[in-house]
Parts: C-alpha cells; sequence; structure tokens
C-alpha cells in the first residue's frame, strides 16, 4: 500500500469510495481506447511556415481523411480546396470572400465537410478529452455538432446550430477554430528530434507556436544547447549564434524577435573593415527582412567581425580545457601574416583573406578593447531578452538530451562509437562515461549550466560544455571530427573543408549495432526503433533514411532551405499510430501568394511497418502511468474500507 500521506492527498481529489470507483472506470475505458498518433520531425532550422504547414496538415493525414471521406463525393478541385481551408484557414476565407457569390452558403457548406473530418480524426479520443482542446466559447456548439448521432434528427440539429453560428455573425470564428480542433486532433504527440535554431528565418515564431501546442517534447540538437549556452552569456556560444544567424541574414529575428541590440557590432564592424569588401562572408539570403533590412555589405563585415572573435574565443576555450583535446583546431597562432599563409595539420595553405588587422600576432586570441565591448554590449542583450529567457526556459522544461517513448528512442545526432561499434565517450570530471551513462551526466550538466551553475563538473566559463556539445569531436549531438568554419571562410582548398563523421554513422547499417544501442537504454529489440537527426539524408543521389534493416529511421530530409539541393526532398515526418509506423517524404513548402492562393503538395507516405495487432492506449507508457493511478487509487479504496481514512460526502463538504 502507498504511503498513508499520499493517500491522504489522493482523497482530496477523491473523498469517497464512491469517487475513486468512478475514476477507475474512467481510466480503464481510457486505456481500451487505440493509441493516439506521434508524429516526430527533426532539424527545423528556423523555417517556421513549413514546419506549421506540416502540423496543419498532419504530414498529409488531413488531406488522405479528407480523400476517404469525400473521394467519390467531390472532385479533385473541392478536396484541395477543404484541405487547404484546414491548413491556412485564415488565407482561404480571405480568398472565399472575394471570390464567393454566397459566402454564407459557402461557410454552411464547409462546416458540414469540416465536422465529417473532424468526427474521423476523434475517433480514438475521449468525449472529455475532446472537450478540452476545443475553444473556451465555442467548444458546446462544436461539441454537439460532433456527437449528434441521431440519425433522424441530425440534419435538422445540424442545421438549426450552422444557422444560428452564420446568424450570429461566428461563421469565420467558426471555421477558423475548427480547422485548428481537426489539425490538433489529427496529432496526439509532436517529438521534435532537435534542431529548432539556426539557417531559417524565425525559430522564435516557432517556439511560440510550440509552446501553445498541447503536447510536445523536445531532443536538443547542436543547435538548441548551442542558443542554450549562449542564453547564460557564454561568448564562445553567442560568437556562433550571432555568425550562424548574421550569415543567413537573419536580422529580423535577431534583433526585432529577440531584441539583441547588433548596433555596437555594426558600428565595430563599419570602422575595422571600412575598406574591406569581404566577399568570403556574404550572407546566404533565403528569407528577406521585413523589419530590419540590412544591406548585403555591411552583414558581410558584420559577419568577418564576429567570425574572428569566434576564433579568438574558441581559442581561448581550447587551451582553458585539454581535456577537450581540440589543440588542432588551434589555428590563428598558425598562420604566416607576412606570407598570407597558414599550417594545418603539417600542410600550408594559401589564405583567400588576409586582411586580419584585429589579430595580434604575437597574441592572436586576445580581443581587442573594441572585441570585447561588443561582446559585454551583446551578452547584456541577451541575458536580459525576456522572449528568449522565456523560450529556453521551455526548451528545458519540454526537453531533454534524449527519450525513451513507447518502445522507441529518439535522440538528435549520434551515440559515439569505433569502428567495431564499441561506444566512445567522455571524461568528466575525472570519470569515463559511455553510452546511457555519458548521455544522462550530459542531460544533468546542461540542466546545471543554467539551474545550478555552482554543481557543474565542467570548468571555465560558465557554459562551456555547451560550446563544446555544439562541435566536439566526441559530442554526441555533434558527431565530426571537427566543424571547419575557418577552413570554409579563409582557404580556397575545398579538401580542408570535409568534417569526417564518426563510426556510428556507418556502423548502423548493421542491425546488430542497432540491436545494441537499444538494449542499452533498456529497449526491446524487437519492438523498437531509434529515431535520429542531424545528417541531412541525400534522397535524390538515392541515400535511404532507413538504417539498421529498419531498426533506425534518419528524418533529416532537409526542412531547412538550405539543405534541399543536397537532399532534394523538403524533410521527413515519422508516423506511429495505433496500427502502423509510416514514414512521410515532404515536397518544398509553397508560400502563400500576393492573390491569396497556395499551392500544397500532399507528401508522399510510406508504411515502414504494419503492426501485428492494434496497438492500444494500454500498451503504452502512458497505459503504464494510468494503471500506476488505477493501483493506487484501489490502495486509496482499501484505506477508506479499513477505516484507516475515513470517507467525506462531497456535498457536506461543500456546505461546509
Amino acid at each position: 500500500m502507498p504511503d498513508i500521506k499520499f493517500l491522504e492527498l489522493l482523497s482530496n481529489d477523491y473523498p469517497n469510495i464512491l469517487a475513486a470507483s468512478a475514476e477507475i472506470i474512467n481510466l480503464n475505458a481510457i486505456l481500451a481506447l487505440p493509441k493516439g498518433t506521434e508524429y516526430f520531425l527533426s532539424d527545423i532550422h528556423g523555417e517556421h511556415e513549413a514546419f506549421i504547414h506540416m502540423l496543419k496538415s498532419a504530414s498529409g493525414t488531413i488531406k488522405a481523411k479528407i480523400d476517404e471521406h469525400y473521394g467519390g463525393v467531390l472532385d479533385d478541385t473541392d478536396r484541395e480546396d477543404l484541405a487547404a481551408l484546414i491548413y491556412n484557414a485564415d488565407a482561404e476565407i480571405k480568398r472565399r470572400k472575394k471570390s464567393e457569390p454566397d459566402f454564407n452558403k459557402w461557410c454552411s457548406t464547409v462546416m458540414y465537410r469540416m465536422i465529417t473530418i473532424c468526427q474521423s480524426v476523434s475517433t480514438k479520443y475521449t468525449r472529455s478529452k475532446i472537450r478540452r482542446r476545443m475553444p473556451k466559447y465555442l467548444g458546446y456548439a462544436m461539441d454537439e455538432l460532433l456527437h449528434a448521432d441521431d440519425e433522424a434528427n441530425k440534419a435538422h440539429y445540424y442545421q438549426a446550430i450552422i444557422s444560428s453560428i452564420i446568424e450570429g455573425g461566428m461563421a469565420e470564428i467558426f471555421i477558423k477554430e475548427l480547422a485548428e480542433l481537426i489539425s490538433t486532433l489529427a496529432v496526439d504527440q509532436l517529438h521534435i528530434i532537435g534542431d529548432i535554431f539556426d539557417r531559417g528565418a524565425h525559430p522564435d515564431d516557432i517556439i511560440d507556436f510550440l509552446m501553445k501546442y498541447h503536447d510536445v517534447d523536445i531532443q536538443w540538437g547542436n543547435h538548441d544547447v548551442l542558443w542554450m549556452g549562449a542564453s547564460v552569456g557564454n561568448w564562445k556560444c553567442i560568437a556562433n549564434i550571432l555568425r550562424n544567424n548574421i550569415s543567413y541574414n537573419n536580422f529580423d529575428m535577431l534583433e526585432i524577435g529577440y531584441g539583441i541590440n547588433l548596433r555596437p557590432l555594426a558600428t565595430f564592424a563599419e570602422e575595422t573593415y571600412s575598406d574591406d569588401p569581404c566577399d568570403a562572408f556574404m550572407p546566404h539570403v533565403l528569407d528577406l527582412n521585413k523589419y530590419d533590412p540590412v544591406k548585403k555589405e555591411l552583414a558581410a563585415k558584420m559577419n568577418k567581425a564576429i567570425a574572428i572573435i569566434q576564433f579568438k574565443l574558441e581559442g581561448q576555450g581550447i587551451m582553458k580545457h585539454p581535456e577537450f583535446h581540440m589543440d588542432k583546431r588551434l589555428l590563428l597562432d598558425k598562420i604566416d601574416y607576412l606570407k598570407g599563409t597558414i599550417t594545418i595539420e603539417g600542410k600550408e595553405y594559401e589564405l583567400k583573406d588576409t586582411n586580419l588587422p584585429t589579430v595580434n600576432p604575437e597574441d592572436p586570441y586576445t580581443l581587442t578593447r573594441d572585441e570585447t565591448f561588443v561582446m559585454e554590449s551583446i551578452e547584456a542583450s541577451i541575458l536580459n531578452s525576456e522572449k528568449l529567457q522565456n523560450h529556453i526556459r521551455f526548451l528545458y522544461s519540454h526537453g531533454s538530451l534524449y527519450k525513451t517513448i513507447n518502445g522507441n528512442l529518439l535522440y538528435h545526432g549520434c551515440m559515439p562509437m569505433d569502428e567495431d561499434g564499441n561506444f566512445l565517450g567522455m571524461d568528466i570530471a575525472g570519470k569515463h562515461y559511455a553510452g546511457k551513462a555519458m548521455m544522462d551526466v550530459l542531460d544533468d550538466e546542461i540542466r546545471d549550466v543554467y539551474f545550478a551553475p555552482e554543481k557543474c563538473r565542467i570548468g571555465g566559463n560558465r557554459g562551456d560544455i555547451m560550446w563544446y556539445l555544439w562541435e566536439g569531436a566526441d559530442s554526441p549531438l555533434f558527431g565530426k571530427d571537427k566543424m571547419t568554419t575557418f577552413e570554409r571562410l579563409f582557404i580556397a582548398d575545398k579538401a580542408t573543408h570535409t568534417e569526417q563523421t564518426n563510426s556510428y554513422y556507418k556502423a548502423i547499417n548493421k542491425r546488430s549495432t542497432c540491436e545494441n544501442i537499444l538494449r542499452e537504454f533498456g529497449l526491446d529489440p524487437t519492438r523498437g526503433k531509434i529515431l535520429n537527426g542531424h545528417v541531412p539524408v541525400k534522397s535524390k543521389e538515392g541515400e535511404s533514411p532507413v538504417r539498421g534493416e529498419g531498426l533506425l529511421y534518419i528524418i533529416d530530409g532537409g526542412i531547412a532551405k538550405a539543405y534541399q539541393k543536397k537532399t532534394g526532398i523538403a524533410g521527413y515526418t515519422f508516423i506511429f499510430n495505433s496500427r502502423f509506423m509510416a514514414l512521410a517524404e515532404h515536397k518544398p513548402y509553397s508560400p502563400l501568394q500576393p492573390d491569396g492562393s497556395q499551392v500544397f503538395h500532399s507528401p508522399v507516405i510510406k508504411t515502414v511497418q504494419n503492426l501485428p495487432e492494434r496497438m492500444l492506449i494500454v500498451d503504452t507508457d502512458k497505459g503504464k502511468m494510468l494503471n500506476e493511478q488505477i493501483d493506487d487509487l484501489k490502495a486509496l479504496i482499501q484505506a477508506y474500507k479499513e477505516g484507516i481514512l475515513k470517507e467525506r460526502d462531497t456535498a457536506e463538504e461543500r456546505m461546509k
């Protein structure tokens, strides 16, 4: 029997045998329902419009529901239009108000159709759960429309409710909320397997969206951890996030979204590189800034200025942390400033750019006074950015380095391995950790950096472990021997740009390797899968996301526009419902056009495994939790029966 104090607390919610017994009935009913649909995405990289569309469309599932119910009733155009309404109700309503001769009639028609789709996606849920996801003031009408099952009266009843909605001027709001409900019910749980930040224009909008989402968890990627390190003021992390985003022209996000004041950097860069074209530092413009346009020439100077600061700061970190084994990445002291060359691992290369006015050859890793002022100013902006700090706390509260759920293992990067598939690890505070133990220790360390820095085992500047996880050779979030940012910017020879991946990426082609990883985390290889991101799958070259004979899936297919030339597609979604597991392969997202039209491309969905029998909630991790609650309630009932606790009548309690 549970502790009596626990039962006393439980009795506040269930004050008598009847109340506890009723809840057991409810929980047993939930256990008999089919498992909800889980969606897995990775490497979103700031592509807010494409990402939100994936969720609104449930990665093609909603279109499949429309085709299932209306394939023989509506033509292709009408079915596409209904899908467009659910995906982007605001835009479609605005378009229809201009084109429909009888807008109210159109509203009435689409509401009927949307109710049918909503009923279809809600069949796995209890009525109370559906009601909780409904909007506060329109929930009653939606509930009645969804559950009016008397066929003799349904048509009249539906018409009365819908007519009332239209006559009350609520049709547009109702349609928008119903579209939101359909998308919400289509995805029961959402798993983001790392890298929300960088490259794309608006990771801030993505996190705003996720903070309102009903059930989401995040497995941190190296880009996420970099921002988490920057949020506590680590200068190496700050320099990296600035260079990453200035190089992609993301000024709206930096200055407007997060309120990071870049004026000191802009002023410093303009003065320092006034006569320098900074050609190698020109930004990759994937999205235009609406509110904070910065000329490409100034952006290039800012990019170069922060890159040099980054290389100096990283050199300081390498010297401070010999345990990171990054000595080969000390490069500024390998430059021959007279010849304009650099020697890397015994080979001399000519530099493309030799204008390095802030680098002292005698002391190349020390910041100048002006560079120090720039970093102090930007650090203050970051530490005082309320929105950024709220977003980082959300990453902590909803995130982890890895997750096991319903028999599956989720992590962003890799499990560092040697060529034989043996786990490699890290030395932390004089002790070696590998496999699951390493991931657990690193997860603790990441949390301590933000919440309890005095407990951190990695010394040096606060957050140095985050910087190491961003680009360290043994980092499970990076998985490469080095990050060749310097070489790509300063050396023409592309051979120096190569980053060798960890042996993990070859080892996972073997089923036995994937089985060992699953066992390391206490999972059953005959049931579980590994979901992984980080390395874009070059689909156009015939590369498959499936590894280990179907045990591991690399689901980075290039949501980020920056990768789509390599991948040939625009991302993957892994789908796990009560009947099967499937992989959705997406086409590039087409944005809304000035005339209000928008083309939506349905993904190609391939089933990768049919379950032997339908999976119920009782078979899931949630089912285990609910069974534990049932056991606690049974113990509470026993305590009431034995007189250990006194039953209370709820009516009498209310009178008191």
